[in-house]
């Protein structure tokens, strides 16, 4: 494969969230030895595992992750920073001759790198600092008012304060990343919300409320990690405000309205070749690399 990061062959996963995937990911990095790239705004912090649906250690140790785990909860990571380490990671694996697969839902993350989003300069950190202050509705409201539309994910205080700084634009966007194979997953409304609550239950059987508490009790409530899908419910949950059915309740319906974004966001990419079956991928991809 070619070396440099502007040449080298790959292949762009995406899906809304339970869509499945990261299993086909999987099953493509193993048939043409592939690594996988995670371009998601929360597997890559350290401490949310659970609460993120971040891959398994088995699932590491079948294919080569990377992107996960590169920060902590408590420090600003951005759109910029990924593309930077995206950018890295697609350089190091064609470099060792094997096919980097970018995988996730976090749509500007996959588009800053597909169209190579030249970012603006630093903002204001005083002024940040008192966006970070205020509350989601709040920032919400400002976006409203200015006209801006808002975020694909716009529960999360992080995406609206980057809203709001650069007035609605990411940065320039340039055309898309060449030798790039585009592939969405799609699946029926009904299968994906019966998957939706399997995770979320797996995720309570396996000690979600553990690694919330854990995470408030060294960083508190008001990082922007802790105000996202599957955390920020919580709150009310533990001041007790809410049952704990209710807290179910409410991460299934806000994981729900979180995937229609996501597939809002994903139609507007005329590039994507949408698939619902392993066998279809397969004959995609085969094409591409074979040209």
């Amino acid at each position: 494969m070619e070396s440099q990061p502007g040449n080298t062959p790959l292949i762009v996963l995406v899906g809304q969230t339970a869509s499945g995937k990261s299993e086909l990911a999987l099953q493509l990095a193993e048939r043409w030895q592939g690594e996988i790239i995670a371009a998601d705004s929360r597997t890559i912090y350290t401490e949310m595992d659970i609460g993120t649906a971040k891959p398994a250690a088995a699932d590491r140790k079948r294919v080569r992750h990377h992107l996960l785990d590169v920060t902590t909860p408590g420090k600003p990571f951005t759109v910029s920073d990924f593309k930077e380490l995206a950018v890295e990671a697609i350089h190091d694996i064609g470099q060792r001759g094997r096919l980097p697969i970018l995988v996730g839902g976090t749509g500007l993350y996959i588009d800053s790198l597909l169209f190579d989003f030249s970012f603006r300069g630093v903002f204001d950190a005083a002024r940040r600092k008192e966006l970070e202050q205020l509350p989601v509705p709040a920032l919400q409201a400002i976006l409203i008012e200015r006209g801006i539309d808002l975020p694909v994910n716009d529960q999360n205080p992080r995406h609206l304060i980057r809203a709001i700084e650069a007035e609605g634009q990411v940065g320039i966007r340039h055309e898309l990343r060449e030798n790039t194979l585009l592939l969405g997953l799609t699946v029926d409304r009904e299968v994906l919300r019966e998957r939706v609550v399997a995770r979320v239950d797996a995720m309570f059987a396996e000690g979600l409320e553990t690694e919330v508490r854990g995470l408030v009790k060294k960083y508190g409530w008001d990082i922007a990690p802790m105000q996202t899908i599957g955390y920020q419910e919580f709150r009310r949950y533990i001041a007790g405000e809410i049952a704990a059915e209710e807290l179910r309740t409410a991460i299934i319906t806000h994981t729900m309205q979180y995937s229609k974004r996501q597939r809002t966001w994903f139609n507007r990419n005329k590039g994507i070749h949408w698939i619902s079956k392993t066998e279809e991928a397969v004959d995609i991809v085969t094409t591409f690399l074979n040209k």
